[in-house]
């Protein structure tokens, strides 16, 4: 029975899923925000503002128990330093959580998770649909095959020599005209 356990499994035994929310929230607390799915997002939402409680305190006492989560030294000196001082006069709600598209792979929910006062933080990215750029006629990709073909015709200068390169302009008709010219002498 499953009576009165509490949280997401995640698929993962216990030893892994906590170790993935200690990585986890040392990530959120090294660059401020992260990208991570909505479910892991909101599991370690409570973990990271305890420590940014811990680090708001300030005192040793706190510092070990920060330590005890955080793997790095550097971070827990950073939200000791930085993060909690930044945080004294908020009385909670540390982090903000903001839904962004789904991931290409297997569409799950992903989310930002970041710190209120996050100061370099750009717009929250929002789903942009991504169209095709409208094809371009056989002629006009054409063109650039057969000025290069009349290219190699020309003498080429010498390193040091200083000649200036004839332009080749072709018009868009005359290049309608040579590829279907190319296209009639392909089929024969």
């Amino acid at each position: 029975m499953r009576h009165r356990v509490a949280g997401r499994h995640l698929g993962r035994d216990t030893a892994h899923r906590t170790a993935l929310y200690r990585n986890l929230v040392t990530d959120l607390l090294r660059y401020e925000r992260i990208t991570t799915t909505e479910a892991k997002a909101k599991e370690i939402r409570p973990m990271a503002e305890k420590i940014i409680t811990l680090a708001r305190r300030g005192d040793l006492h706190s510092r070990r128990l920060a330590l005890r989560v955080v793997y790095d030294e550097r971070v827990v000196k950073k939200a000791f330093d930085e993060i909690g001082p930044r945080m004294k006069d908020r009385p909670g709600g540390y982090l903000r959580i903001t839904g962004i598209e789904p991931r290409k792979g297997d569409g799950a929910k992903m989310a930002a998770i970041e710190l209120v006062d996050y100061v370099d933080a750009p717009p929250t990215p929002r789903p942009h649909r991504v169209t095709a750029a409208p094809s371009a006629p056989a002629a006009v990709a054409a063109a650039p095959a057969v000025a290069a073909e009349e290219a190699i015709d020309e003498p080429v200068a010498e390193v040091g020599d200083e000649a200036e390169v004839p332009e080749i302009e072709i018009t868009p008709e005359e290049a309608a005209e040579e590829a279907t010219e190319e296209q009639t002498e392909g089929d024969a």
